[in-house]
Protein backbone atom coordinates (compact mmCIF):
# COMPACT_ATOMS: atom_id res chain seq x y z
CA UNK A 1 0.00 0.00 0.00
CA UNK A 2 2.86 2.38 0.67
CA UNK A 3 4.17 2.06 -2.89
CA UNK A 4 1.01 3.51 -4.58
CA UNK A 5 1.76 5.51 -7.64
CA UNK A 6 0.45 9.08 -8.04
CA UNK A 7 -1.99 8.93 -10.94
CA UNK A 8 -2.27 12.70 -11.46
CA UNK A 9 -0.69 13.95 -14.66
CA UNK A 10 1.12 17.27 -14.78
CA UNK A 11 0.14 17.89 -18.40
CA UNK A 12 -3.58 17.90 -17.51
CA UNK A 13 -3.32 20.73 -14.96
CA UNK A 14 -5.52 23.71 -15.89
CA UNK A 15 -4.43 27.02 -14.35
CA UNK A 16 -7.05 29.09 -12.51
CA UNK A 17 -8.54 31.94 -14.49
CA UNK A 18 -10.68 34.46 -12.61
CA UNK A 19 -14.13 34.76 -14.20
CA UNK A 20 -14.92 38.07 -15.86
CA UNK A 21 -17.72 40.16 -14.44
CA UNK A 22 -20.88 39.87 -16.51
CA UNK A 23 -22.34 43.20 -17.66
CA UNK A 24 -25.90 41.99 -17.09
CA UNK A 25 -25.46 41.49 -13.34
CA UNK A 26 -28.25 43.26 -11.49
CA UNK A 27 -27.49 46.00 -9.05
CA UNK A 28 -29.35 45.26 -5.83
CA UNK A 29 -28.95 48.77 -4.39
CA UNK A 30 -30.64 50.41 -7.37
CA UNK A 31 -33.38 47.78 -7.29
CA UNK A 32 -34.03 48.57 -3.64
CA UNK A 33 -33.90 52.29 -4.40
CA UNK A 34 -36.66 51.92 -6.96
CA UNK A 35 -38.94 49.50 -5.09
CA UNK A 36 -38.75 50.81 -1.51
CA UNK A 37 -40.44 54.15 -2.28
CA UNK A 38 -43.44 52.32 -3.71
CA UNK A 39 -43.63 50.11 -0.61
CA UNK A 40 -43.47 53.22 1.59
CA UNK A 41 -46.25 54.92 -0.39
CA UNK A 42 -48.53 51.87 -0.31
CA UNK A 43 -48.05 51.20 3.41
CA UNK A 44 -47.57 54.86 4.45
CA UNK A 45 -44.74 53.65 6.64
CA UNK A 46 -42.30 56.45 7.52
CA UNK A 47 -39.43 54.11 8.36
CA UNK A 48 -39.53 52.45 4.95
CA UNK A 49 -39.60 55.94 3.44
CA UNK A 50 -36.41 56.96 5.23
CA UNK A 51 -34.70 53.71 4.22
CA UNK A 52 -35.78 54.42 0.63
CA UNK A 53 -34.15 57.86 0.81
CA UNK A 54 -30.89 56.38 2.08
CA UNK A 55 -30.82 53.66 -0.60
CA UNK A 56 -31.70 56.13 -3.36
CA UNK A 57 -28.99 58.61 -2.41
CA UNK A 58 -26.46 55.81 -1.99
CA UNK A 59 -27.23 54.32 -5.41
CA UNK A 60 -27.14 57.78 -7.00
CA UNK A 61 -23.71 58.55 -5.55
CA UNK A 62 -22.32 55.10 -6.42
CA UNK A 63 -23.59 55.16 -10.00
CA UNK A 64 -20.89 54.26 -12.51
CA UNK A 65 -20.61 55.73 -16.01
CA UNK A 66 -21.63 52.33 -17.41
CA UNK A 67 -24.81 52.39 -15.32
CA UNK A 68 -25.53 55.97 -16.41
CA UNK A 69 -25.38 54.94 -20.06
CA UNK A 70 -27.49 51.79 -19.73
CA UNK A 71 -30.07 52.96 -17.17
CA UNK A 72 -33.59 53.56 -18.41
CA UNK A 73 -34.14 56.40 -15.93
CA UNK A 74 -31.63 58.68 -14.22
CA UNK A 75 -30.75 57.92 -10.59
CA UNK A 76 -32.03 61.27 -9.36
CA UNK A 77 -35.55 60.13 -10.32
CA UNK A 78 -35.35 57.46 -7.63
CA UNK A 79 -34.19 60.12 -5.15
CA UNK A 80 -37.20 62.26 -6.06
CA UNK A 81 -39.50 59.25 -5.74
CA UNK A 82 -38.12 58.45 -2.30
CA UNK A 83 -38.70 62.03 -1.13
CA UNK A 84 -42.23 61.77 -2.49
CA UNK A 85 -42.72 58.61 -0.41
CA UNK A 86 -41.70 60.60 2.66
CA UNK A 87 -44.16 63.32 1.69
CA UNK A 88 -46.95 60.75 1.48
CA UNK A 89 -45.93 59.26 4.83
CA UNK A 90 -45.94 62.63 6.60
CA UNK A 91 -48.98 64.04 4.78
CA UNK A 92 -51.41 63.42 7.68
CA UNK A 93 -49.34 65.86 9.78
CA UNK A 94 -49.88 68.71 7.33
CA UNK A 95 -53.25 67.75 5.87
CA UNK A 96 -55.11 65.94 8.66
CA UNK A 97 -57.89 63.62 7.51
CA UNK A 98 -61.46 64.77 8.03
CA UNK A 99 -62.92 63.49 11.30
CA UNK A 100 -65.71 60.94 11.03
CA UNK A 101 -69.15 62.01 12.18
CA UNK A 102 -70.43 60.14 15.21
CA UNK A 103 -73.01 57.58 14.20
CA UNK A 104 -72.25 57.91 10.50
CA UNK A 105 -70.84 54.90 8.80
CA UNK A 106 -68.12 54.70 6.26
CA UNK A 107 -70.51 53.74 3.49
CA UNK A 108 -69.20 50.20 3.25
CA UNK A 109 -71.43 48.54 5.83
CA UNK A 110 -74.52 46.46 5.10
CA UNK A 111 -77.82 48.31 4.69
CA UNK A 112 -80.05 48.52 7.78
CA UNK A 113 -82.66 45.85 8.35
CA UNK A 114 -86.11 46.47 6.91
CA UNK A 115 -88.81 47.11 9.51
CA UNK A 116 -91.29 44.26 9.99
CA UNK A 117 -94.48 44.72 7.97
Amino acid sequence: MASRKDMRRADLIVPYAEPTKDKSDGDMASTMASTLPMAAIFTRNKMIGWVAVVFAIQSWLAESPEQKRTASTPAYFSVGMSFMSLLVGYMPLFLPPTPNRVGAGSGTEAPPAAPPS
